[in-house]
């Protein structure tokens, strides 16, 4: 049986700013129900201001890409050392691996012969490729709470205990606020990425396109909103001085997103976000070649983006790779400036999503669903 040490605290495994994120509302969530539970282990500064003892930081495990996880390899086998000695020690009730699959694998398996109860929150998206993982899950974890509403029935066929709560974001988003917020027609957002591989592959991909647009659009603003953890000063080297963008900070973002027109992104989290606050965005991403050939001969589902995935079409144009060409981006840019229709149809498009993505309360409903599992445990 499973059990960890009932009054030692509950460790996180979070590699990545959007995994910061919820890592942050579910421990809010467990406070709520439990206000004397600690936490530890791996994660960022969203969850570090709620009160998080952090012993590594996410930005160790921030890499994309398989080339670029097998070159990261050594480093990695080196930490995940540190770390078994770490939870032999500590003994925590549980683990909670947030998505990043790569990594947290291998803590899960560590965690089940330790015999520490283990359960997954914003689960990985192996229903986009190697589905077979969902095995690994079955065997290693106690629950999977998945977010997205069309995770459940692919779980299901793995026959699989898990529990769809909703989708956290909507605890997170102030949609009534932004709502009120008005559009600036000439803003362009940037979003390059909340990793430094993808900020050096994607922002100069940005600034050319900035640059193509400023031919017959020279009134365009931009305005960038840093990751957590991103040093500016790398972001500001990688925009031409000839452009004018400004630099806005992650406690900004939603407001920022609001107001723009449309933004240039990165693929991940943050497309949800953008798209449950109705602002059109075209999506980039680049990884080696090598990385870009394996991924497209193993990935199973039609679209990279959130947004497109749960809507079942692609409302947000999505450029992948060689795709993700400054060429292509300001052409898809010019015709959401000059097309009034066009620009519509995606704002349009995004209006549905907000129904599909469950109520508020999701953390909640995680935490719950966690602490009592973790309650019949220590009983039985």
């Amino acid at each position: 049986m499973q059990t960890g040490n009932p009054s030692g605290p509950i460790w996180f495994s979070v590699g990545e700013a959007s995994g910061d994120l919820h890592g942050a509302e579910l421990m809010k969530a467990f406070r709520a129900q439990d206000p004397d539970v600690p936490f530890t282990g791996m994660g960022g500064p969203a969850m570090e201001a709620e009160g998080f003892t952090p012993r590594h930081s996410m930005r160790e495990i921030s890499l994309v890409g398989i080339t670029e996880i097998l070159g990261g390899l050594p480093r990695i086998l080196k930490l995940l050392g540190v770390i078994k000695k770490e939870l032999l020690a500590i003994r925590p009730r549980a683990i909670v691996l947030v998505d990043c699959p790569e990594f947290n694998f291998r803590i899960a398996r560590m965690a089940r012969k330790l015999g520490i109860p283990v359960y997954y929150y914003i689960s990985p998206q192996i229903w986009a490729w190697r589905s077979g993982r969902a095995n690994f899950l079955r065997d290693f974890v106690r629950k999977v709470i998945c977010i997205l509403p069309f995770e459940k029935d692919f779980y299901a066929k793995y026959d699989m205990d898990v529990a769809y709560v909703g989708h956290p974001l909507m605890d997170v988003l102030p949609l009534d606020l932004l709502d009120a917020l008005p559009v600036r027609e000439n803003r362009i957002g940037l979003l390059p990425g909340s990793r430094t591989k993808e900020v050096t592959s994607l922002l100069p991909v940005f600034a050319d396109t900035a640059r193509r647009l400023a031919v017959d659009h020279p009134d365009l603003e931009y305005v960038l909103v840093r990751a957590p953890g991103m040093d500016e000063s790398l972001l500001r080297s990688l925009w031409p001085e000839d452009i004018p963008v400004s630099f806005v900070s992650p406690a900004e973002r939603y407001q920022t997103f609001r107001t723009c027109k449309f933004i240039l992104a990165a693929s991940g989290t943050v497309t949800l976000e953008t798209a449950l606050i109705g602002t059109p965005v075209l999506v980039a991403y680049k990884v080696s070649p090598l990385s870009e050939l394996v991924g497209r001969m193993l990935v199973n589902v039609q679209y990279i983006s959130l947004p497109n995935l749960i809507l079942g079409q692609e409302v947000y144009p999505e450029y992948i790779g060689k795709d993700a060409s400054p060429e292509n981006l300001a052409r898809t840019a010019r015709s959401w400036l000059d097309d009034p229709e066009a620009y519509d149809e995606v704002k349009n498009g995004l209006k549905v999503l907000r129904t599909m993505v469950g109520d508020p309360g999701a953390p909640g409903r995680a935490a719950r669903i966690i602490l009592d599992d973790l309650k019949a445990l220590a009983s039985g």
